[in-house]
């Protein structure tokens, strides 16, 4: 890997609840990302990204908002989205709003974009669902052209057109660190290429394995588009313990509570605890377990995909903050170095091979 190893976590900053199962206010839920981050950035973490939802289970809406208040109680760790639903937003405002954390952060802020796992926010901000994949086209273009260092003439359907203009401020380095974020679709790793930006792959289910043709299509779409090579990032969901069977029983209740609410409203059948154990198991998208079972299950899915970075989405369902904690805490301090250990030493093997 020609790319420093990078280990980070998301959330949503899903609602949590109190030890009798109370659940806390969306402001509680909030402050209490705050403080998630400022223990990531403690531990030595790499990247701490929050989700963008419109939903009664979340409390984060205005993710920049919340990552400017992390940027002030925090040293090293870089901030970001975990993603900014662009297609129901304004590629201008996005970038002056990043931009602007960037300032706040000495440099830290990274945005990913995406068109969201749900789709609240088209409804919400008055965008029209049939226009779902024009809406994000559009604005990708858009935002690819902020991202130069030159005033910017650009023309769509659904925005107004711009000519030579600068948008502000400007990020000091030049540009601002920039993702795109993709599920399955093979059609959203070649856009990204297109653009000559990195790949973060959301793994929200199946096997990580299947997820290596979309890393294998970026690298050679890069190519073909005379785009510079860009690093790829892995995004999942999973809960660290002390051991196995901790991990795994905590976050059960939690999960299949998650999974019912998201089943009933996709029309997914109601979700079974075998799925579950498949899902922590070696071939499945959750990475749960103590920290030598998280740590050698995200070793083998980096090198299966050849991606330098891993964000955990450490938050799922209404589980307590403390909990939250404790897991942040395994990650930062047991995982994540077991993780550098094992990388440093498979790719020292290589080199001897």
């Amino acid at each position: 890997m020609d790319r420093p190893l990078e280990l980070g976590l998301d959330t949503f900053g899903d609602v949590t609840a109190t030890p009798d199962g109370t659940l806390v206010s969306h402001a509680q839920a909030v402050r209490d990302v705050v403080e998630e981050a400022v223990l990531a950035d403690q531990t030595g973490l790499d990247f701490f990204g929050v989700g963008e939802h419109h939903r009664i289970e979340f409390g984060v809406s205005a993710p920049e908002v919340v990552l400017a208040a992390i940027a002030a109680r925090t040293q090293r760790i870089r901030l970001g989205s975990a993603v900014t639903v662009l297609s129901s937003d304004d590629p201008v405002r996005v970038y002056e709003r990043f931009a602007t954390l960037d300032a706040i952060s000495h440099g830290r802020a990274e945005v990913v974009l995406g068109r969201g796992s749900f789709t609240e926010s088209f409804p919400l901000f008055g965008y029209d669902l049939a226009d779902y994949e024009i809406l994000f086209e559009e604005k990708i273009e858009l935002f690819a052209e902020l991202l130069k260092d030159a005033p910017v003439t650009w023309s769509g359907t659904k925005r107004a057109a711009l000519q030579d203009q600068w948008v502000y401020p400007r990020p000091e380095n030049g540009t601002l660190t920039t993702w795109v974020g993709v599920g399955g679709s093979p059609r959203s790793v070649v856009r990204a290429a297109h653009y000559g930006l990195p790949l973060m792959i959301a793994i929200i289910g199946g096997n990580p394995s299947s997820f290596a043709g979309h890393a294998d299509l970026h690298r050679r779409a890069l190519d073909q588009f005379g785009q510079a090579p860009q690093p790829i990032a892995v995004h999942s969901s999973g809960f660290i313990a002390e051991t196995d069977e901790e991990a795994i029983e905590t976050l059960y209740p939690h999960y299949m509570a998650y999974m019912e609410k998201a089943g009933k409203e996709r029309g997914w059948p109601p979700a079974t605890r075998a799925q579950y154990l498949h899902g922590v198991g070696p071939e499945g998208a959750l990475y749960v377990g103590s920290p030598e079972t998280v740590a050698r299950k995200i070793v083998h899915t980096l090198r299966m995909l050849g991606a330098s970075r891993f964000d955990l989405r450490y938050s799922n369902g209404p589980m307590r903050h403390d909990q939250l904690m404790s897991s942040i805490e395994l990650y930062g301090t047991k995982v994540a170095p077991l993780v550098r250990e094992l990388m440093a030493e498979a790719d020292t093997s290589s080199v001897q091979r």
